[in-house]
C-alpha cells in the first residue's frame, strides 16, 4: 500500500560481483512477468481495461529480462544464475497489492499503473542501497546505471498513470452528464460523512460483539446506534442491508483511493505525513469492514 515505506528492509549486505547483481535483477523482471501475468490472463470483460495494462507491463518486464541477459552474458561469459545468489532478492510486487488490484470493484487503469510505478520506486530504491553497499567498483557502476534505469522508467510510468487519470476523469464527467447525476461525493468530508451513517446503520443488524467491533472502526469510537423505531427496521431499512454494505464498503474504498492519491500529489512533505496517515486509517477501517462484511454473510 502507498502508506507504507517503498522498501522495508534492505539488502542484507554487499553485492559481491557482477554474477549476483544480474541474478537479482533478473530475478525483479522474472518475478514482475509471472504476476502483472497472472493478472493480463483474466479474461472477464470488466477487468480488461486493466488487463491491457498488465499485458503491456508484461511487455516491458520480458523486454528488461532480456536486456539483463545480453549484458550479463557480455560481462560475465554466462547468463543470470540463481545459483549465484546468496540471499533471496526482495519483493517490488507484493501480492498483496496485486490482490488488492483484482478482487476490489474500484481498480481502474490509472491503479494499474500507479502500482507500476511503485514498483520501480522500489527498484530505484533498491539499487541505491546497492550503490552505497557495493565494495567492488563493476558492481557500484552497474548498479548506479540500474537505478537510473528504474528512475528514468518510474517516470514514464507516471505519465501513463496521469493520462489513465485524465481518461478516467473525463469517461466520469461525460457519464455524470448523460445521466444527469449531480450526486457524486468527491469530497472526502462528505464521504466520511456518508460512511459514518451507512456504519451507524449497519450496526443495528450486527450481534453485540459484531456491532462493537464495527463502532471500533472509526478514526474515534462511535456512539451506539439507536434502535429502530418498530424493532425492525431503521430509516434505511434493515431489509436492505446488504446493499447498505455494500455501499459502505465503496465508499470506505473510495476513501482510502483519495486519500493515496492525495499522498501521491502531496506538494510538501506536512501533507504527504497527513495524507499517509488518513489512508492508513482508512485502509485499516476498510479491512475491518470487509471482514465483518464476511462474517455476517456477505462477501
Amino acid at each position: 500500500m502507498r502508506s507504507e515505506p517503498l522498501l522495508t528492509a534492505v539488502p542484507p549486505g554487499p553485492v559481491r560481483n557482477l554474477a549476483e547483481l544480474y541474478a537479482i535483477a533478473f530475478d525483479f523482471a522474472q518475478k514482475a512477468v509471472q504476476r502483472y501475468g497472472e493478472l493480463a490472463a483474466r479474461d472477464d470483460d470488466g477487468f480488461a481495461p486493466l488487463r491491457r495494462v498488465f499485458e503491456a507491463l508484461v511487455t516491458r518486464e520480458r523486454d528488461r529480462a532480456a536486456t539483463l541477459t545480453t549484458a550479463c552474458r557480455a560481462a560475465c561469459g554466462k547468463p543470470p544464475d540463481a545459483s549465484d545468489l546468496r540471499w533471496a532478492p526482495l519483493d517490488l510486487v507484493p501480492a498483496a497489492e496485486l490482490a488488492e488490484i483484482e478482487n476490489s470493484g474500484l481498480s481502474t487503469a490509472y491503479t494499474a499503473w500507479a502500482l507500476a510505478v511503485r514498483q520501480r520506486q522500489r527498484g530505484f530504491v533498491f539499487w541505491t542501497y546497492v550503490v552505497a553497499l557495493a565494495e567492488d567498483a563493476a558492481v557500484r557502476q552497474t548498479a548506479e546505471g540500474l537505478a537510473r534505469e528504474a528512475l528514468d522508467d518510474g517516470n514514464l510510468l507516471r505519465r501513463e498513470r496521469r493520462a489513465a487519470w485524465r481518461t478516467e476523469r473525463r469517461a466520469a464527467a461525460d457519464a455524470a452528464a448523460k445521466t444527469g447525476a449531480t450526486e457524486q461525493p468527491e469530497s472526502a468530508a462528505l464521504l466520511e460523512s456518508l460512511l459514518l451513517r451507512d456504519m451507524m446503520t449497519w450496526a443495528q443488524g450486527l450481534d453485540p460483539a459484531q456491532r462493537q467491533q464495527l463502532l471500533t472502526l472509526g478514526a474515534a469510537p462511535l456512539p451506539e446506534p439507536l434502535p429502530p423505531p418498530d424493532g425492525n427496521r431503521t430509516d434505511e431499512g434493515i431489509a436492505d442491508i446488504e446493499q447498505i454494505k455494500r455501499r459502505a464498503l465503496r465508499r470506505a474504498e473510495q476513501l482510502s483511493n483519495i486519500y493515496l492519491d492525495e499522498a501521491d500529489r502531496a506538494g510538501d512533505h506536512n501533507g504527504m505525513e497527513l495524507a499517509q496517515k488518513l489512508a492508513g486509517h482508512s485502509i485499516m477501517r476498510l479491512a475491518g469492514l470487509r471482514q465483518l462484511a464476511a462474517e455476517s454473510g456477505w462477501r
